[in-house]
C-alpha cells in the first residue's frame, strides 16, 4: 500500500511516545510505502485536490529516524490510504484542510478518519450524543446559570470547548473561589460557549484513555494519574500513564459507542472516561499507543494497521 500522513512537522516528533510513529514503524515493517505532507501543503488547482508531499523511510536509529526524499505533488487519490494525524487546536486552518480533504474523497481518496467526521465531533460536545454515559452536563456562555449548575452540585469542573492536552480546565469546589473570574475568563464575558461538569472524584485513579479501532475496544487503556495535587490527568498537564486492562464500565461504554462511531466514519477513536463516565471522545489524533504497548506488549499500532489494511 502506498499510505500517506497528514501530520505535523516529523522533526517534532518525540518517537519514543508517538503514535503516528508507531503507525509508521508497523506500516513500513509490512512494506508499505509511506509518504507525509502537512496541511498547509495540500492544494486545489481547480481540478483536483493535491499534496506538496514527501516520501519517507525509517532508519531505525532513534535519534536519526528518517531519511525524506524532494516533496513532489502528488493527487489525494494516488494514495490507497490519507491517514489523518495532525494534532490540535482544531482551528479554522484545521476544518479548511478538512473540507479540502472532504473533496478529495469525492474524487475517490480514502481518508482516515473521514474528514466530514472529524469536523462533526468535537471533542467536548460529541459526549452529550450519549447522555447515558456522562457525569451531569452543563453547555452555556450564560453566567447565571453556571453559578445555578455551582450551586446544584457544589463541585464542579469548567473546561473550553476548543482546548486540549487540560488547558483551561478549572475547578471550583464548594465555597465557590474566583467562580466568577472564571467564568468571565472561559466564557470571555458571555461571548463563548463552555462546558461545566459536576466534578468526578475518581479522576485520582486516572482518566482513562480507551482506544477503540475499527469499532474494536483496544484490551488495555491508560490511566493518566493527576500528579502533585493538579486535577488535570493528561500527560501534557504531568500525569503519570499506568497502562491496565480495560474495567467492565469501559468496556461497556466502548462496545456501545464503538460501532456508532465506526459507522460515521471514525476508524480510530479514543474515549476518555473517568471513573463511570465518559467525558470526551477524541477524533483527531489519539495517542497512547506506545505507552500501552510499551506496558502491555500488545501491539495497538499493529491492530491499528489491521483495520487500515481492511478498509483499502
Amino acid at each position: 500500500m502506498k499510505i500517506a500522513f497528514a501530520a505535523d512537522p516529523l522533526s517534532g516528533f518525540k518517537i519514543y511516545k508517538d503514535s503516528t510513529y508507531a503507525m509508521m514503524t508497523e506500516a513500513a515493517s509490512r512494506g508499505h510505502e509511506l509518504h507525509v505532507f502537512g496541511h498547509g501543503d495540500l492544494i486545489f488547482d481547480g481540478k483536483q485536490v493535491q499534496a506538496n508531499a514527501a516520501r519517507i523511510t525509517l532508519t531505525g536509529d532513534a535519534t536519526d529516524w528518517y531519511r525524506q526524499e524532494a516533496p513532489k505533488l502528488q493527487t489525494l487519490t494516488g494514495f490507497d490510504v490519507v491517514i489523518e494525524r495532525t494534532d490540535p487546536p482544531f482551528n479554522m486552518e484545521y476544518i479548511y484542510a478538512t473540507y479540502l480533504l472532504e473533496l478529495a474523497e469525492s474524487q475517490g481518496a480514502r481518508v482516515v478518519n473521514r474528514p466530514q467526521a472529524i469536523r462533526s465531533h468535537n471533542e467536548k460536545l460529541a459526549i452529550t450524543q450519549f447522555p447515558q454515559f456522562i457525569a451531569p452536563t452543563l453547555v452555556t456562555s450564560d453566567e447565571a446559570r453556571v453559578r445555578a449548575f455551582h450551586e446544584e452540585h457544589k463541585d464542579i469542573i469548567l473546561k473550553p470547548l476548543d482546548g486540549m492536552g487540560g488547558a483551561g480546565i478549572f475547578r471550583v469546589g464548594s465555597d465557590g473561589l474566583n467562580l466568577g473570574s472564571i467564568i468571565e475568563t472561559l466564557t470571555h464575558n458571555g461571548l463563548r460557549t463552555i462546558m461545566v461538569q459536576r466534578f468526578i472524584p475518581e479522576i485520582a485513579q486516572g482518566d482513562k484513555r480507551v482506544l477503540v479501532i475499527g469499532g474494536q475496544v483496544v484490551p488495555y487503556c491508560l490511566a493518566r494519574i493527576p500528579q502533585a495535587g493538579e486535577v488535570r490527568g493528561n500527560l501534557a498537564a504531568g500525569g503519570l500513564g499506568v497502562a491496565m486492562p480495560v474495567s467492565a464500565r469501559e468496556r461497556e461504554i466502548g462496545e456501545a459507542l464503538g460501532p456508532i462511531l465506526e459507522k460515521r466514519g471514525l476508524l480510530l477513536v479514543g474515549l476518555d472516561v473517568i471513573g463511570h463516565y465518559l467525558t470526551e471522545i477524541n477524533v483527531t489524533s489519539p495517542t497512547c499507543f506506545q505507552e500501552i504497548t510499551q506496558q502491555t506488549g500488545f501491539n495497538v499500532a499493529r491492530m491499528f494497521i489491521d483495520a487500515v489494511e481492511k478498509i483499502n
